[in-house]
């Protein structure tokens, strides 16, 4: 079976990449590279989900907003 798992992917100031699956919380890992970050998110999303099993109601993605703050 298939699942599919919304990623949510950033640069870190190291100059890693970062992946997050917001549907299965403190699933995250971080690579050097696109190719390699997309080996280990699946990775990850597989060890996620044999402890904790799937997420009761999956969250719909809906996008990504910029907040301004001002400090």
């Amino acid at each position: 079976m298939v699942k599919e798992f919304d990623v949510i992917v950033e640069l870190d100031a190291d100059g890693y990449y970062v992946a997050s699956v917001p549907a299965l919380q403190g699933c995250h890992t971080q690579a050097r590279s696109l190719d390699k970050l997309m080996v280990r998110i699946q990775e990850a999303i597989a060890l996620c989900l044999e402890v904790e099993g799937p997420p009761a109601v999956p969250n719909k993605f809906l996008g990504v907003q910029r907040v301004s703050v001002a400090l």
